[in-house]
């Protein structure tokens, strides 16, 4: 019992510190000891986490790193956050003053490199809660390998280094584009004629862009630049293939050797009339511009490093950019700009997808109620720690930048009522496809020509209910029917919601509802917002998903809804007045690229079956428990169990399923499905016995008691077989 708390106990990854310039790994390592030795301004943030540190944790020294080049597996150019340990050890004094620890320490000859999954915080406390951490800790303290092909195809990191396409291809020009020009900070004047050539062979980038303002009036050649305004000439609203040739030939000027992106899915851009993140001459401030190159140069440093000193340069220099007139808000998409896989853009949309969707604060107590420089590393914090977690929406700033924008949030307005443009989304799709493979591929053990026959009733019928008895997983496989038919997974266009004993029609579909101001207002529901997202937007497919669909009132909560679901009834012809018109005229009808998957537990005794007219509109499939060789690779694959174990639990549930199906007072829709036997993909599990020990303890048992609440020798008997010869 002691040596299994141990190990769920936390492990500290800790910097290794400088003094005078002088990395102290090894004089820690000699001394036996860890040292916080930075300043106050900065120690405040870690004094309590370095005070909660005991006698016997386990600890490592970590050296943080960014490289492209000489990696054990292909990074496709890009950057990727590693670090070094040099030793471990564990901790054998607190000393309690916040700054001094003891420590026996073991050096690793030669130090090992773990890739993707780091902190840039000098203090880090690692728990065993993720399939992350539990691989670290297993990497740093029991010398096992890093589950590298894990890593690089989990969703953080799937789109810069999985083995699918990757997605946001524009991120390496960007990156490099960035890099060559930190070169001319103190070359500027050349930098200019540069872009002035480009300006004279390129329409699509005006002289206007080029030109200055002086406080008498006169109008003079441009004489000096910021870096975000040289990227902000070709991301402006102008067409897909004249941001190419103006970003094509800066690049070429620049000497950047990366290709011309194709498209540029989820980037924020600016107003062509306010393209600038500077004043005219005749309100500029003289050492405006040489804040913004600082503030540039201080994003590109920041990316991938954890020193103290860095970050703090980093704070100093937004703040100072802040007061430049013209920049507000920008600078988050600036820094997006140049390090998009670091920085989260701040644009209206984005503001109110983290706010409104996400709901992650963002704190405004820099000027003008924006972002201080603090306040922006506190969200990139808050959001890199929720990219990592598997079913969180997004996954990185490109991808929080897309959804945002393809989400329905109206963008938050800045201070003075202006917003912030929004990303050029290209015509064609941006999303990567999404099949019946990946459908199995995330652990459905269906074959593939059962799910593609159930994307072609769905697609005919235009309604699905899948129903089967529980833990047949019905709706994850809801929700992925509903991608593939899509053909991407897009949230944007699916709608989950559940039915209950007391949804009405009020709700679902349309009625009167309180306002702000203490009367009623008539308000769509979530089913009608649908039909209407639809309607606007017939090129795509949407799917709006019901959980227990019989365990409400159907025809009472669809209400006349119910005879516009039928697919030779969704045209405008055939359109019905609602029980709530918000016209006289008004007649609505169910378009054609509105889908809906319902699902449904018929082994619940309190529910009815659903009545003949849902029934009929319906095409209906039967779900059943799947164990067999899919269930087992996969789950050994994914979570590491011994499949000599599962292949006893496979044994053990079959069985139990076929008493169930025999007896008479339950059937085969009573049977136990493979999803309480199925982990989420991600954990490892070091103990399969255990761990079903614990299912059937919680879960399976609980089950069996409620199926035979009037028989309880009969669910004693099944749990005993289930655990049956069970050794530790």
């Amino acid at each position: 019992m002691e040596e299994r708390a141990a190990t769920r106990g936390p492990c500290w990854f800790v910097g290794p510190m400088y003094a005078k310039g002088v990395e102290q790994s090894a004089r820690f390592v000699q001394e036996g000891v860890w040292q916080y030795l930075y300043e106050e301004k900065y120690h405040e943030k870690y004094r309590e986490a370095i005070l909660s540190i005991r006698a016997g944790d386990r600890i490592a020294l970590k050296i943080p790193g960014v490289r492209k080049q000489g990696l054990p597996f292909d990074n496709r150019g890009k950057d990727v956050a590693f670090m070094t340990i040099p030793a471990i050890g564990t901790v054998t004094e607190n000393l309690g003053d916040g700054r001094n620890l003891k420590v026996a320490w073991q050096t690793l000859n030669p130090p090992r490199e773990w890739y993707f999954h780091t902190h840039l915080r000098t203090v880090w406390r690692v728990m065993p809660s993720s399939w992350h951490a539990q691989n670290l800790i297993a990497f740093a303290f029991e010398g096992k390998a890093q589950d590298m092909d894990r890593f690089r195809n989990a969703p953080y990191w799937r789109d810069r280094f999985g083995d699918k396409e990757a997605r946001f291809q524009w991120t390496r020009f960007y990156e490099t584009f960035a890099d060559k020009l930190l070169e001319f900070r103190n070359r500027r004047d050349e930098l200019l004629d540069g872009i002035r050539a480009v300006a004279e062979s390129n329409p699509d980038l005006p002289t206007s862009a080029l030109t200055d303002h002086l406080p008498d009036g006169a109008i003079v050649p441009l004489a000096d630049i910021c870096p975000f305004t040289v990227m902000g000439l070709f991301n402006r609203r102008i067409k897909t293939e004249h941001r190419q040739t103006i970003a094509g030939e800066l690049g070429a000027f620049l000497g950047v050797e990366e290709a011309i992106p194709e498209g540029f899915e989820g980037i924020p851009v600016l107003n062509n009339l306010k393209s600038w993140f500077f004043a005219v001459a005749d309100s500029r401030k003289p050492d405006d511009i040489d804040i913004l190159w600082e503030i540039f140069a201080q994003g590109l440093a920041l990316a991938g490093t954890e020193n103290e000193s860095v970050r703090q340069s980093f704070v100093e220099a937004y703040d100072r950019a802040l007061a430049v007139k013209g920049v507000k808000w920008n600078l988050g998409i600036g820094l997006y700009w140049i390090r998009p896989w670091t920085f989260p853009p701040l644009d209206g949309k984005t503001r109110a997808y983290i706010e409104n969707k996400l709901h992650i604060p963002i704190g405004t107590h820099g000027p003008g109620k924006i972002s201080s420089g603090s306040d922006y590393l506190k969200l990139l914090g808050d959001l890199n720690t929720r990219f990592e977690e598997e079913n969180y929406p997004v996954h990185s700033p490109p991808e929080l930048s897309l959804s945002a924008w393809l989400s329905k949030e109206e963008p938050a307005a800045d201070p003075d009522g202006e917003e912030s443009s929004p990303p050029d989304i290209p015509a064609e799709p941006v999303l990567p496809y999404y099949t019946v493979e990946d459908i199995m591929a995330e652990g459905c053990f269906l074959d593939q020509e059962s799910l593609l026959d159930m994307l072609d009733r769905l697609r005919n019928k235009k309604n699905l209910i899948l129903q089967g008895p529980p833990g047949t997983g019905k709706t994850w496989l809801a929700k992925r029917l509903a991608f593939a038919l899509m053909e991407h997974r897009d949230e944007s266009r699916l709608l989950a919601v559940q039915f209950h004993p007391n949804l009405s029609y009020e709700d679902f579909i349309r009625g009167w509802r309180p306002s702000g101001e203490g009367k009623l207002t008539l308000a769509d529901g979530p089913f009608m917002e649908m039909v209407t997202a639809a309607a606007q937007d017939p090129q795509q497919v949407y799917v709006v998903v019901i959980e227990e669909i019989n365990r409400g009132n159907p025809a009472q909560i669809f209400g006349e809804m119910l005879t516009l679901l039928e697919a030779d009834k969704r045209t405008p012809d055939e359109a019905l007045a609602l029980s709530t018109k918000r016209t006289p005229d008004e007649r609505v009808f169910i378009p054609d690229n509105l889908h809906l998957i319902g699902t449904m537990n018929i082994a619940d005794r309190s529910l009815a079956l659903v009545d003949l007219a849902l029934r009929r509109r319906f095409a209906f499939v039967e779900l059943e428990p799947v164990f067999g060789t899919p269930w087992r690779s996969w789950v050994a694959k994914t979570n590491g169990i011994d499949e000599a174990v599962l292949a006893i639990i496979e044994e053990r549930l079959t069985d139990l399923n076929q008493n169930i199906a025999e007896d008479a007072g339950l059937g085969p829709q009573f049977r136990i499905g493979h999803s309480y036997v199925t982990p989420p993909a991600g954990g490892k599990i070091e103990d399969g016995w255990d761990w079903f020990r614990r299912i059937v303890e919680t879960e399976i048992g609980p089950l069996l008691d409620e199926y035979w609440y009037d028989a309880p020798e009969k669910a004693r008997d099944a749990k005993k077989r289930l655990l049956k010869e069970w050794s530790c």
